[in-house]
């Protein structure tokens, strides 16, 4: 408190710590903040991110000051793109003190999409999160993840059956570093366009059949759909490095297939 003000209010944060322990990552997380995204289109998309933002903390500061994350969010008035986040972190990193900081968003991302055969339009939820980071010696990083719910159908259950086959639902999940220019609407359709046949949120008699016999003329392995799709994803300019994850959630165990590739092309 200061002397000369017996009034003023104490920074209890801003006091010496003597332990002499840095910390590389204090903030908060868990909150979450209505933000607005550009589709491929250019068009606004609103949603509700759950939010992570944390700075380092240097071993003489006893803590940081955790209101000032919040008043960062609620400055927020711009489409959130990879270009808006570099001086969002390095505007946090100011406000805080700090010479490392990192802020994460996760949020639903919603896509309207047209049944294959009676052109039905219904919206279709996928998972993204964005990471910008500044490291210690002023690198900026930002990693765009992706999360693309598909079907699988078994090539062998396809090849030894009498008729049928079985498949599943499958998570594709890429991680990417990437340039500026690729879109999450990008990343969607290289995996449905790999898997054995893509979700719909709205189908008719007419679409299931279609589906249902795409998925048949098309099956895969988990170890297929990871290959296609990093073979995809070693062609694309524009992914600097990554790590593709998928997971089959099978119809005939109680137990998932999974498989994962990653990639550093820089």
């Amino acid at each position: 408190m200061n002397a000369r003000d017996p009034h003023a209010i104490a920074d209890v944060q801003n006091t010496e710590d003597r332990r002499e322990l840095p910390i590389e990552k204090v903030g908060i997380r868990g909150i979450r903040h209505p933000i607005t995204v550009l589709q491929r289109s250019g068009n606004p998309l609103g949603t509700i991110a759950d939010c992570g933002l944390y700075v380092s903390l240097p071993k003489h500061l006893k803590g940081t000051h955790m209101s000032r994350f919040v008043e960062l969010l609620n400055g927020l008035d711009a489409p959130l793109t990879p270009a808006v986040f570099e001086p969002l972190v390095h505007d946090m990193l100011k406000r805080l003190d700090a010479h490392s900081g990192e802020i994460s968003m996760q949020f639903p991302f919603f896509v309207t999409k047209s049944a294959p055969v009676s052109g039905v339009q219904s919206v279709l939820d996928y998972e993204v999160g964005y990471t910008a980071r500044i490291d210690s010696s002023g690198h900026y990083s930002f990693v765009l993840k992706v999360l693309v719910p598909v079907t699988s159908l078994c090539p062998c259950s396809r090849k030894i059956s009498a008729y049928g086959a079985h498949n599943q639902r499958s998570h594709v999940t890429i991680t990417a570093t990437s340039h500026e220019g690729l879109a999450v609407e990008d990343l969607i359709d290289l995996v449905e366009q790999e898997a054995s046949c893509e979700l719909y949120g709205l189908l008719k008699r007419t679409d299931e059949k279609f589906v249902t016999e795409r998925a048949y003329d098309n099956p895969k392995f988990v170890e297929d759909m990871v290959r296609d799709i990093a073979a995809r994803l070693n062609a694309e300019p524009r992914v600097l490095a990554y790590t593709l994850e998928a997971e089959n959630f099978e119809s005939i165990h109680n137990h998932s297939a999974y498989a994962l590739i990653s990639a550093d092309k820089r």
